[in-house]
């Protein structure tokens, strides 16, 4: 079978090359990442010529916003690799199960996060800070990104679908297609183009809602057009607990991680604006930036789980730790790359957001400091993904748990002490060793039990 016709290509994904099946899976997802990056960065961009105030508070809604994606991309996670391994089993019925049951938790998320933009959005956006105008511009904008999150769910879950089955290129339109929606409607609703009343931050969020909405109803008609592999039908659909408890067993590590990364963040706000909301005009600023590097890598996980989950479900562990080899490799050109940017022309990469001169001061110290944690934070997102696929899950959530909970967030607030906001950038670098040597470790641990049970 060929992608054209939706089958998953059992030579490939068993015979092929490691590295170069690598990049056949994760270059088109890389691709549609880096466009998701840019999209990341243009809506900033955007709102930035608007006010300072609008940039500050896409930074003060990110880490409810990443509370969302983290329950999407987690569910995805597991719904992945369940897929992956049905079909290196030769199991389409389950495949079916799986999916069918993965769109049932797109619904039930929605539900939860509809209720948040009803009742909580506000509240979140005023616990982190005073001023009215940047609570306003907050608030609305994450009331909308809420109560529409039903088409991220969507298309995310479809995403993955097409992953699993190794029909990658399709992925990637799936996601191109709503990143550039989003880019394209953007000045439209924020300025108010054509016509269109100008909403600012509240134009962007209604830009990224639809830009979502077309990316799901992409990713469903490329779904039941090519993917035949994984039946979709209403027999599938009906939830099974005990199905359900395998996807999170699997993916709700991933969730918690993005919680804890949540959860951060929002301290991180509250050090930060403690000094000046210019530094979280400059953290949300940095975070668009590094996803031009970190969402590739990413990228590169997303092909690298469903090729570590094929090969285990069909026991063939020499490919397993290749596979790991050539990811960590992958990743680690990629973050060095970001490292020499961001240490050789920061002010070049914080004059797209229209700075102050006071943040081009605080953002020039930031971006550097930060920066020195990108290749040691290839090594420890590739380790996470591969114990998650692994079925190692609680492996990276430990890992999570003791880089942000346990290093960086009381390594933020005893450099915060030092009454210098730009002390509190080196928390990132002290928080990434911290991982490192938990992220070894557990690795090798995973690749020794996935070798005595293979073997075995």
């Amino acid at each position: 079978m060929n992608e054209q016709n939706g089958g998953i290509n059992s030579a490939r994904m068993g015979q092929m090359p490691e590295g170069k099946l690598l990049l056949t899976l994760a270059v088109p997802i890389m691709l549609s990442m880096l466009v998701q990056a840019l999209y990341n960065i243009v809506d900033s961009i955007y709102v930035a010529q608007v006010s300072e105030d609008c940039l500050t508070a896409l930074s003060l809604v990110f880490p409810a916003q990443n509370i969302m994606i983290g329950l999407a991309t987690g569910t995805g996670v597991g719904v992945s690799s369940l897929i992956s391994r049905a079909l290196g089993a030769d199991d389409r019925e389950r495949a079916g199960r799986v999916a069918g049951n993965a769109l049932f938790l797109c619904l039930c998320c929605w539900a939860a996060m509809f209720i948040f933009g009803v009742f909580g959005a506000q509240w979140f956006v005023n616990t982190q800070i005073d001023d009215a105008a940047v609570r306003d511009y907050a608030g609305s904008y994450l009331r909308i990104v809420s109560m529409g999150s039903i088409f991220l769910y969507f298309e995310i879950t479809f995403e993955r679908f097409l992953q699993s089955s190794s029909l990658t290129k399709l992925s990637m339109w799936t996601q191109m297609a709503g990143a550039l929606t989003n880019i394209v409607l953007d000045p439209f609703f924020i300025y108010g183009w054509c016509g269109l009343p100008a909403m600012g931050a509240a134009g962007a969020a209604v830009a990224t809602v639809l830009g979502q909405a077309v990316g799901a109803g992409l990713g469903l008609f490329f779904h039941l057009k090519h993917n035949k592999e994984v039946p979709l039908g209403l027999k599938f659909i009906r939830p099974k607990g005990r199905l359900i408890g395998e996807i999170y067993e699997i993916g709700f590590p991933s969730i918690i991680m993005m919680c804890i990364g949540s959860l951060t963040n929002y301290i991180m706000n509250l050090l930060l604006v403690s000094f000046t909301k210019t530094a979280v005009a400059v953290y949300g600023a940095y975070f668009k930036l590094q996803s031009f590097f970190f969402l590739p890598v990413f990228g590169i996980n997303n092909g690298l789980i469903p090729i570590i989950g094929y090969n285990y479900g069909a026991g063939k562990v020499d490919r397993i730790h290749r596979t790991t080899r050539y990811g960590v490799l992958f990743a680690g050109v990629f973050m060095l790359l970001g490292l020499a940017l961001f240490e050789l022309a920061p002010g070049l990469l914080l004059s797209a957001f229209n700075p102050s001169a006071e943040m081009l001061d605080i953002g020039t110290h930031a971006m550097r400091r930060i920066a020195l944690h990108f290749p040691i934070a290839a090594f420890c997102i590739v380790a996470g993904s591969a114990c998650q696929a692994l079925n190692k899950s609680m492996f990276s959530l430990i890992t999570s748990c003791m880089r942000q909970i346990f290093a960086l967030i009381p390594a933020a607030y005893l450099l915060s002490l030092t009454g210098d906001v730009n002390n509190i950038w080196w928390c990132f670098l002290i928080a990434e060793i911290v991982s490192f040597i938990f992220s070894f470790f557990f690795l090798r641990k995973a690749m020794r039990d996935a070798d005595r049970r293979l073997r075995a």
